[in-house]
């Protein structure tokens, strides 16, 4: 298992496992809460909208408080953002198993919300600070790859925790994130990161942060955070909002097929993780992009063209290659862009665009979907936003910096 795990982590810095296993531990509790979170809520009498407020409210205070938690990591650190955040997160999750009304419930995912965002901004600006630019394609993929795989074992333990009590989720989330909070605090160095080995990066890390106005000046940067906001709304917020209702309403199946589509789509992302990672940083950060993006373009025209079963199991497969290929080439470019120095803001923006698609996503598509009574034109619209995504990549400069061949003179 040590071999295994050394091959895995192969030339990538000590950060990169340990925030690996943080990813790991807050996707494996958000897995196991996340399904039961809606029905707790209904269990203090509440509509549809209201239980399902709760969810809508922790992504809305994670996006309010990006940019101050960008902010803070400029000031305090990423270290110290990170195992606050998650303790923020492991706290109001433990409460809030214990709330008595529909009221204190809301409060509590709001300000885990808060907690999720300083985690999530922390963690990304430690991982492509700590990182050179020949592996940050690779280490944003295996950094993925602990939210993915926590992720798919979450639903499986969450179903036996369940059947204890309805609450019960909500205090395992609290373990696992009081776990993740602790790994960070004692397994990460102290301070904003190290240096590495190559004193030109220790250099690096020591130059004042880079503003957000500075960032705003390179196109590969904005293309960057059209595309984290084009995956938000398409292979995040329609998928969760829509396609399971596509599923029982249209093809006339039941629940199960949806959850074998999603799956579906896991697996494939699981698998092509980590090629996608290398071909980032020995290819380039545009070629994976430009195949991220056409993926979920072909995603998209699966669901428009074909009403079918095939269809549906199409477009999963083709979400999951799309969801591989950007899970790391666009923090990838974001890292390049921001180069070893401080950029938390930069991050935070970054980060921000994803949440945004996954808030406004699911609330277009739905918007569409009542207005015209069917899911053609949601899924038409979320081709347009994909096609459009994927015609920005391809005019994109470069990011990667190519090695340096050093030579001798004869």
């Amino acid at each position: 298992m040590r071999n295994l795990l050394d091959r895995y982590f192969k030339d990538l810095p000590a950060e990169v496992p340990v925030l690996t296993a943080v990813a790991f531990c807050v996707a494996l509790g958000f897995g196991i809460v996340a399904p039961i979170i809606p029905v707790f809520a209904q269990s203090f009498h509440v509509s549809a909208f209201a239980a399902s407020s709760v969810i809508s409210v922790f992504a809305l205070m994670r996006f309010i408080s990006a940019a101050p938690s960008g902010w803070l990591v400029n000031k305090i650190g990423e270290r110290s953002v990170l195992w606050i955040g998650l303790s923020i997160v492991a706290l109001s999750s433990a409460l809030a198993g214990v709330s008595q009304s529909f009221e204190q419930l809301i409060l509590l995912r709001g300000i885990g919300g808060t907690g999720s965002a300083m985690f999530t901004v922390s963690s990304m600006s430690l991982l492509l600070r700590t990182v050179d630019s020949a592996h940050r394609g690779r280490a944003a993929s295996t950094y993925q790859s602990g939210f993915l795989f926590g992720g798919l074992a979450g639903p499986a333990v969450g179903g036996l925790i369940v059947g204890i009590s309805i609450r019960a989720p909500f205090f395992v989330y609290a373990a696992t994130l009081t776990a993740a909070a602790l790994t960070a605090y004692f397994a990460l160095p102290k301070g904003l990161g190290h240096p590495t080995k190559d004193s030109s990066q220790a250099t690096e890390l020591q130059e004042p942060a880079m503003a957000l106005r500075v960032a705003l000046k390179f196109r590969a940067y904005w293309t960057a955070l059209v595309v984290n906001l084009s995956s938000g709304m398409t292979s995040f917020g329609l998928r969760s909002a829509l396609i399971p209702l596509f599923v029982v309403s249209v093809l006339q199946k039941s629940p199960a097929t949806s959850s074998y589509g999603f799956l579906a789509t896991s697996i494939v992302q699981a698998s092509l993780l980590m090629p996608a990672g290398r071909m980032t940083d020995t290819k380039g950060r545009k070629p994976s992009m430009i195949i991220g993006t056409l993926a979920l373009v072909a995603a998209m025209l699966c669901l428009v063209m074909s009403e079918t079963l095939i269809g549906f199991y199409g477009a999963m497969v083709a979400m999951g290659v799309g969801a591989a290929f950007l899970g790391g080439a666009p923090s990838a470019v974001v890292g390049d862009i921001v180069d070893g120095k401080k950029g938390g803001p930069v991050v935070a923006t970054y980060q921000m665009m994803s949440d945004l698609g996954i808030v406004a996503g699911p609330l277009l598509f739905g918007y569409l979907a009542d207005t015209t009574g069917g899911f053609k034109w949601p899924f038409l619209a979320s081709l347009l936003v994909a096609s459009a995504t994927s015609v920005l990549v391809m005019f994109m400069p470069e990011t990667r910096k190519p090695k340096v061949i050093a030579t001798t003179a004869s």
